[in-house]
């Protein structure tokens, strides 16, 4: 007995030290490392609004001051004539150039008798000539950036994005006011304005691949508009006939540049200058939320868009 007394204890002590001996560490947590920036691809969404489309330079040199490079470019209408040149190689200052000589007159080609072929005044050709001229005759998949060109099937009223073809046609389509430009026949299809269905291009740009959407509005209120002359009426109801489709695309891009020209017209091409600057003063007053929004994008898993 005594000595399976003695013998218990160092089992007892054995049991004693697995109880109550020193406990394993737990497994070390990983540190989570700082999440590293990706690159995106940012899109340059410009839209229509006529002559106001001047104002699309200005935002482009404001841009380009800060170091902001779009990626791709969309536009509709005056925003299409802008965005091909851009794509086409043309910095902000050379498109600030280009403005400060352009004539109006060489791109008014009128048409004789008035009325003919769905009423228009002014053929287009002289527009799509001008910009063929300027981008060297690239067409639009030769282009240094990506460009969309935004019009509309004036018989299905379907939206089309040109990405390929002959670039001055295409802007000529975009452009075409219905009643001030006569339609663009391309391959049996009538093309009129594209901002009848995407007066901003926001969704165009994200269908070409852009993770981070800046849009331009050059579309005025309706109501505070005065546009003298038929024209000024067929723009007028242009711009009301958008404005609720630009609302849900613009609440669709990342940021929004909104030039302010309460009292531009959009034939007001000697106000020209005012329309740069307002695109200047429009893209700094945006500059800081833009930078902002821009770190989140990059810093966000990809497939997530940055918080509005």
């Amino acid at each position: 007995m005594q000595r399976r007394h003695f013998l218990g204890i160092p089992a007892a002590a054995l049991l004693a030290g697995c109880a109550f001996g020193p406990r394993p560490a737990p497994p070390a947590t990983a540190t989570p490392s700082p999440a590293v920036p990706r690159p995106i691809k940012i899109g340059l969404a410009l839209g229509g609004g006529a002559a106001r489309g001047f104002a699309h330079i200005g935002v482009i040199k404001a841009l380009e001051a800060q170091g902001i490079h779009a990626d791709l470019v969309t536009g509709t209408s005056a925003g299409a004539v802008v965005a091909a040149l851009y794509a086409s190689g043309l910095d902000g200052f050379q498109l600030n150039k280009l403005a400060l000589t352009m004539d109006e007159a060489a791109i008014a080609d009128w048409a004789l008798p008035f009325g003919t072929r769905f009423g228009g005044w002014l053929k287009g050709e002289a527009l799509q000539n001008y910009i063929n001229r300027l981008v060297q005759n690239r067409t639009i998949e030769a282009m240094k950036l990506p460009l969309g060109i935004v019009a509309t099937d004036l018989k299905s009223g379907e939206k089309i994005l040109f990405r390929r073809g002959n670039t001055g046609q295409a802007v000529r389509a975009s452009s075409s006011v219905p009643g001030v430009f006569q339609p663009v026949s391309i391959q049996g299809h009538d093309y009129v304005d594209g901002g009848l269905v995407e007066p901003v291009p926001v969704d165009s740009a994200r269908s070409m691949g852009a993770d981070f959407v800046i849009a331009v509005n050059i579309s005025a209120d309706p109501s505070a508009q005065k546009n003298a002359g038929q024209s000024g009426v067929l723009l007028q109801t242009t711009a009301i006939m958008g404005q609720s489709i630009n609302k849900m695309a613009l609440a669709r891009a990342d940021v929004v540049i909104r030039p302010e020209l309460p009292d531009m017209g959009g034939s007001d091409f000697n106000a020209r200058n005012r329309a740069v600057l307002a695109g200047e003063q429009a893209t700094a007053a945006v500059m800081a939320t833009l930078r902002q929004r821009l770190e989140q994008a990059r810093l966000a898993p990809a497939g997530k868009v940055a918080a509005q």
